[in-house]
C-alpha cells in the first residue's frame, strides 16, 4: 500500500506554548500581588483598578483560561495531529483559535481591572466577551473535529476520548450559565436568581474545574505520560471505565458547593451522593497513569520530565480524594467558606495542572526545535523549588482553614462566641504570609523554566512542517471487518460523531434531574411576602458591590449553625433571593457574612469603613474605597434597569421606570442628610458611596429578626 505524505504543524503548537508560559507568570504574579494584599492591605494602592476584589477574579480567569486554557491547547494541537496521522484540517481556523483565544484574555484583563464583571466566579465576563469565548470555542472544536473525521489512524486512542467530551461539555456549560440580560455594552444581568442561580453556577463552576482544568489535562495525561515513559498505557480497559464513569458522574457533584445553604435538600443530597461516587473513577485515571511507571522508577529518578508528571498524577489523585470528602455535610460543615478549600483548590490547579504543564512544556519544545533541553539541572532546579512552593502555600492555608472554623465555632461557658470574627482574621495572618511566600517559590521555578526555555529555543531550529507519512484510513467496512470479534467499546473508538453526541447524552442527565426540577417546583423556592424588589438607590448599590468584586470576601448566606446564627441572626431562606440577579451568596469568607447587616450600624460607620477600614476595626485587612465619595453613578441608567429587572420578572409596577429616578434622588437625599448630620461631611447624593450604604443597609432587613447579642463583632475584614 502507498504511503501518504503530508506534515505536522508546528508552528500552532510553538504559539500556544509560547501563550502558556507568558500567561503563566502573568497569572503567577497576579496570584502573589492578590496573596500579598492579604498581608499587607497598603499593596491594594487605594485604587479602584488594583483592589482585591478586581484582581482575585483576574488572578483566577488568568490562572485557569489564560494559562491552562493555552496549555490544553498547545497539548491537543501537538497530540491529536499524530494520534490522526492528519495535519490539522485548517491552518487558518487554528490561527484565528490562537488569536481569537488570546484577543479575549487581553479583553477579560482590561475589563475585570475596569470592573466589567458579571459577579459569579469563574465566569465573570461580560456577555459581549462571553460571545466571543462561543465562537472561538465553535471554531476550535470545528477544527478538532473535523481533523479526526479526516483521520488516517481508524482507531480513536483515549486521549482523543476527552478531548471530545471536554469541547463538548464546556460548549454546554458555557452557554446555559451564560444566559443574561444586557444593560448596556459592558453590563448585563443573569436570566436567572437567587437559589436557582446559584444552582446553575455551581453546575457550572464546579463542571469548569471538571471540564476545563481536569478532563482535557486527563488526555494530556494519556497522551504524553506513556510517551515520556516510552511505555504503553497500563489498562485499556481501566481507560474505558475511567472516561465514561468520569463524564457521567462529574456533572452532578455540583451542589456540594452549596450544602448547608438555602438549596433544596434533595439537591444537596443528590451531590453529595454522586460526589462520594466520584472517587473511584478519578482514582482508577490516577492508577492508570502511575501504573504505567511500574519499572520505570529509574527512569523517573533521572528524568525531571517525568518527575514533574509524577507529582501532577499524584496531586491529581489526591485532589480528587479530598474533594468528596469535603462534600460530606459534617466535613464541609467544617470547611465551607474557610482557607480549606483554598488550599484543595491549589493542589489541583499548582500541582496537577501546573506541574503536569511544565513536564509537557519540557517534552515539546525539545521536540518542535529539534534540540535537547539547554539544562537539565535548572529542570531539576524548577521541580524542586515548585514543589516546595506548592508545601508553603498549601499546608499554611489547611492550617487557617482549620483555624478559622474552629474559632468561628468556639463558644465560652456562658455560651457566648468566644472571638469576634475580626480575631479569627488576625490570627491567621502568618499563614497568609507563609502561603504568599509559597505563591512566591512557584513563580521563582517557573521563571527559571521560561530561562531554560529561551536558551533552549536559541540554540534550536523550529521544525515547522514536520514531515510525515502514513497509510491512507481504509474504508469503514473494512475496519469494522478487521475489529469483528474485537472488545465492544472498539466500535465506539472508530466513529467519533457517535462518541461526541453519546458524551453529550450523558453529560446532560445530570445538570437537567438537578436544574430542570429547581425551576419547575415551586415549592423549591418558597414565597416570603415581605421579600420586596431593591429600591433604584439599591440597585445601583449593588452594582457596585458586585463591579468591586465584594463576593470575593464576603458571603450573603446565613447557615443553620449555631454560631452562625448567633454571629449573624437568622439563617437564610430561598425566598429571600427571589430578585437577586445575580446570586451573591459567596464561596469564602475572608470578611464576616453580611445578609443581615442592614441597620445594624449608623450610615456614617459604613462611610468610615470605606474610607478608611482601619479606623472602624485596627487591624483588618479590608481595602479602603476613598473613591466612593467622589465618583457618581449614572442616574440616567435607573430606567433602563428597572425595565431589564422586569424583563427578568421583577415585579415593579407598570411603568415605574419614569418614577424611578425621582424614587433614587428621594432616597439618596435622605442618606445623604443623615451622612452630613452623622459626620458632618457633605456626600453628594448621586455619589457611590450613598449608592452601597443603600444596599449595605437593605441587606436582610425583608425578613428581619432580631440577633442574639452573643458577641459584640468587629464586622470587618
Amino acid at each position: 500500500m502507498q504511503l501518504e505524505k503530508f506534515s505536522y504543524d508546528n508552528k500552532i503548537v510553538k504559539m500556544f506554548a509560547y501563550a502558556t508560559i507568558l500567561w503563566g507568570i502573568v497569572g503567577f504574579i497576579v496570584g502573589l500581588l492578590a496573596a500579598l494584599q492579604l498581608v499587607f492591605p497598603a499593596m491594594n494602592f487605594n485604587m479602584a483598578e488594583t483592589s482585591y476584589g478586581r484582581v482575585r477574579p483576574l488572578h483566577t480567569n488568568a490562572a485557569i483560561f489564560a494559562f491552562v486554557g493555552n496549555g490544553i491547547f498547545m497539548g491537543v494541537y501537538y497530540s491529536l495531529q499524530r494520534l490522526c496521522k492528519a495535519r490539522m484540517w485548517s491552518d487558518g481556523l487554528s490561527k484565528f483559535h490562537f488569536w481569537g483565544w488570546q484577543t479575549i484574555i487581553v479583553a477579560a484583563a482590561v475589563t475585570l481591572l475596569a470592573g466589567f464583571t458579571q459577579g459569579k466566579e469563574y465566569a465573570e465576563l461580560e456577555w459581549p466577551i462571553d460571545i466571543a469565548i462561543a465562537v472561538v470555542w465553535v471554531v476550535f472544536g470545528i477544527n478538532m473535529m473535523m481533523t479526526i473525521i479526516k483521520r488516517r489512524e481508524s482507531h480513536l486512542y483515549v486521549a482523543i476520548w476527552f478531548y471530545i467530551a471536554t469541547w463538548v461539555t464546556v460548549a454546554m456549560l458555557h452557554i446555559v450559565n451564560s444566559g443574561a440580560i444586557p444593560l448596556h455594552f459592558m453590563k448585563s444581568y443573569s436570566i436567572y436568581a437567587g437559589m436557582q442561580d446559584a444552582l446553575v453556577q455551581w453546575w457550572y463552576g464546579h463542571n469548569a474545574v471538571a471540564f476545563f482544568l481536569t478532563t482535557p489535562y486527563l488526555g494530556l495525561m494519556y497522551y504524553f505520560l506513556p510517551k515520556a515513559a516510552n511505555r504503553p498505557i497500563y489498562s485499556y480497559r481501566l481507560s474505558i471505565i475511567h472516561f465514561w464513569a468520569l463524564i457521567f458522574i462529574y456533572i452532578w457533584a455540583g451542589p456540594h458547593h452549596l450544602l448547608y445553604t438555602s438549596l433544596p435538600d434533595w439537591a444537596q443530597s443528590l451531590g453529595v451522593v454522586f460526589s462520594i461516587m466520584l472517587i473511584f473513577p478519578s482514582w482508577g485515571g490516577m492508577i492508570n497513569g502511575l501504573f504505567t511507571l511500574r519499572g520505570a522508577w529509574d527512569k523517573v529518578r533521572e528524568d525531571p520530565v517525568l518527575k514533574f508528571m509524577v507529582v501532577a498524577v499524584t496531586a491529581y489523585g489526591m485532589a480528587t480524594f479530598e474533594g468528596p470528602m469535603l462534600s460530606l455535610k459534617n466535613v464541609n460543615a467544617i470547611s465551607h467558606y474557610t482557607d480549606w478549600t483554598v488550599a484543595h483548590v491549589h493542589i489541583g490547579t499548582l500541582g496537577w495542572n501546573g506541574f503536569l504543564t511544565f513536564g509537557v512544556l519540557y517534552w515539546i519544545i525539545p521536540k518542535i526545535f529539534q534540540t535537547k533541553m539547554f539544562s537539565t539541572k535548572l529542570m531539576n532546579a524548577h521541580f524542586w523549588i515548585g514543589t516546595l512552593g506548592i508545601l508553603f502555600y498549601a499546608i499554611p492555608l489547611y492550617w487557617a482553614g482549620w483555624t478559622q472554623s474552629i474559632m468561628w465555632k468556639t463558644f465560652t461557658a456562658d455560651g457566648i462566641l468566644q472571638y469576634n470574627f475580626l480575631e479569627t482574621v488576625t490570627h491567621i495572618l502568618p499563614m497568609y504570609a507563609l502561603r504568599a511566600f509559597g505563591g512566591f517559590l512557584y513563580l521563582i521555578g517557573a521563571l527559571i523554566m521560561v530561562y531554560n526555555i529561551i536558551k533552549t529555543v536559541q540554540q534550536g531550529s523550529l521544525l515547522d512542517n514536520e514531515d510525515a507519512e502514513a497509510a491512507p484510513r481504509p474504508a469503514m467496512a473494512a475496519i469494522d471487518e478487521k475489529y469483528k470479534g474485537a472488545h465492544w467499546h472498539r466500535w465506539i473508538e472508530r466513529r467519533p460523531i457517535q462518541l461526541l453526541v453519546l458524551s453529550l447524552v450523558l453529560v446532560s442527565i445530570g445538570g437537567l434531574v438537578q436544574i430542570v426540577p429547581a425551576f419547575l417546583v415551586k415549592s423549591n423556592v418558597p414565597t416570603i411576602e415581605s421579600v420586596q424588589p431593591y429600591t433604584p438607590l439599591e440597585l445601583h448599590g449593588r452594582d457596585i458591590y458586585i463591579k468591586d468584586g465584594c463576593y470575593n470576601c464576603h458571603s450573603q448566606m446565613i447557615r443553620p449553625f449555631r454560631d452562625e446564627v448567633a454571629r449573624y441572626g437568622d439563617y437564610s431562606k430561598a425566598g429571600e433571593f427571589v430578585y437577586d440577579h445575580p446570586f451573591q451568596w459567596g464561596s469564602k469568607r475572608t470578611g464576616p457574612d453580611l445578609h443581615r447587616v442592614g441597620g445594624k450600624y449608623p450610615d456614617s460607620w459604613h462611610y468610615y469603613h470605606m474610607i478608611d477600614p482601619q479606623s472602624m476595626a485596627p487591624g483588618s485587612i479590608m481595602p479602603a474605597y476613598p473613591w466612593y465619595v467622589t465618583k457618581e453613578i449614572n442616574v440616567d441608567l435607573t430606567p433602563r434597569m428597572i425595565r431589564v429587572m422586569q424583563r427578568l420578572g421583577v415585579p415593579y409596577p407598570e411603568g415605574y421606570e419614569d418614577q424611578a429616578i425621582d424614587d433614587l434622588m428621594e432616597q439618596a437625599n435622605a442618606i445623604a442628610a443623615n451622612l452630613k448630620e452623622q459626620t458632618g461631611e457633605e456626600v453628594l447624593p448621586t455619589s457611590e458611596m450613598v449608592a452601597i450604604i443603600a444596599y449595605l443597609q437593605r441587606l436582610g432587613t425583608d425578613v428581619r429578626k432580631e440577633a442574639p447579642r452573643a458577641a459584640q463583632e468587629e464586622e470587618t475584614e
